[in-house]
């Protein structure tokens, strides 16, 4: 996950670990959520925060930096809440598009070649 390791829950992407030099500010625990969780998320993790280097004030996911002074503690509680199965937390990814053309499948601006008919 652009040189970070992401945590899954079967189908659902929970967190991101991020630990890199560019950036630093955005190093931590990102936790896949929604804009609705982020008030009550904030609630319980008081330094939670917008990604930065996504490049919007407000993203969807959050991210808990590794300079809070609460980091460590912040950390474990969102490992308990995911563990808990806390809906607030985690996403199902969209679906990959292919680059390959499926079998059977004509790309945009082919036609598919006509079988001749016999008479």
């Amino acid at each position: 996950m652009f040189g970070c390791l992401a945590v899954y829950v079967k189908e659902k992407i929970v967190l991101i670990l991020r630990d890199k030099t560019d950036s630093p500010e955005d190093n931590g625990v990102w936790l896949a959520t929604t804009v609705d969780h982020h008030e009550s998320l904030r609630r319980e993790f008081t330094d939670m925060r917008s990604i930065r280097v996504l490049g919007k004030d407000v993203t969807g996911w959050q991210v808990l930096p590794t300079d809070s002074p609460c980091f460590e503690e912040a950390a474990l509680h969102a490992c308990e809440l995911v563990l808990a199965g806390d809906p607030r937390i985690g996403k199902v990814p969209k679906p990959r598009r292919s680059t390959r053309p499926a079998r059977g499948r004509v790309k945009r601006g082919h036609k598919k070649p006509q079988k001749a008919l016999n008479s």
